[in-house]
């Protein structure tokens, strides 16, 4: 393992509101493979090339801001070459012009936020599978739960900071079947991720393949539908028209901010038909700002799948 630390920075030439950028990739506030402070965020990566430890921290330029990144371990290059497409350098923004009054003022106070791309297609979809059809809570849950028990301890001071690498390919076909029940995975999802890993290299092709290519090929594997693409597209390949249909609450709160009412997903698709291209980024900035419906129901309760 590479010990000695590896850096770069990156001038875009713009703010660059690096927590928000990277907020997608975080699991929870309990995720052990992140770790933040005002203008700083560490976080814990298995890439193709190894385990890294990467910070970022930003630094004021002349013209916008500056990100200083340093990485430890033997992915520490991979990390740092893909730094700018990790922040979003590769989205762009042209031609959107949110004619919604209240998504006019949230894309103006989001105006330097970008659809970031991490390259990794499993750190993406294999959480997007334990999160179906469950709450967010448990998935989180569950997701720490196993990365604390099968992955490893991040490179150099990323350690020190009790920072978690999750684990490979390998590592993730090791858990035993009783392993996932006890976090709360039932045999369901357990199976699809263990159908993710059978073609785990084939995936990671996914990263250069066209759109429609990328989302066929996730696609072909059984248990795996159109959310878990898109929130995996969103992620690892940076999609900004990758809406997350079938969501709970996206249909909901797109609706309630767009219309003044919730509505499904057939609703939903009309709605944001004149934002294709950008029509993830319409979610997000829903999101952000806020502007989803008032939740008055009771929370959904946490189920358990031990027998």
């Amino acid at each position: 393992m590479t010990s000695e630390p590896q850096s770069t920075d990156w001038t875009p030439g713009r703010p660059v509101p690096l927590e928000a950028i990277l907020a997608p990739l975080r699991r929870g506030s309990g995720d052990p493979t992140w770790s933040s402070a005002p203008g700083e965020v560490w976080r814990g990566v298995r890439t193709p090339a190894g385990s890294a430890t990467l910070r970022m921290q930003l630094a004021t330029a002349r013209h916008g801001d500056r990100v200083v990144a340093r990485a430890w371990g033997d992915g520490a290059s991979w990390v740092l070459d893909r730094l700018p497409g990790l922040l979003g350098a590769d989205d762009d923004v042209s031609g959107f012009e949110p004619a919604h009054p209240a998504l006019a003022r949230a894309q103006h106070l989001n105006q330097h936020w970008r659809v970031g791309r991490t390259g990794l297609v499993l750190e993406s979809l294999l959480p997007a599978v334990i999160e179906q059809r469950v709450t967010g809570k448990q998935a989180f849950g569950s997701y720490r739960q196993l990365v604390r028990r099968y992955g490893s301890a991040a490179p150099g001071p990323g350690a020190e900071r009790g920072l978690m690498v999750p684990p490979g390919a390998d590592g993730w076909r090791g858990i035993p079947s009783w392993e996932w029940l006890r976090a709360g995975v039932d045999a369901q999802r357990a199976d699809t991720i263990m159908r993710v890993l059978q073609v785990a290299h084939a995936l990671q092709e996914c990263t250069v393949l066209p759109r429609g290519q990328a989302w066929s090929r996730l696609q072909s594997i059984r248990g795996v539908g159109s959310w878990t693409v898109s929130e995996t597209a969103q992620r690892a390949l940076g999609d900004a028209d990758a809406v997350s249909f079938g969501d709970y609450h996206v249909a909901k709160d797109l609706g309630w901010a767009l219309t003044g009412a919730p509505v499904d997903d057939v609703g939903l698709e009309r709605l944001l038909e004149p934002y294709r291209g950008h029509r993830y980024r319409v979610q997000h900035l829903v999101m952000a700002a806020r502007l989803g419906r008032p939740r008055r129901g009771p929370r959904m309760p946490v189920p358990s799948h031990l027998p």
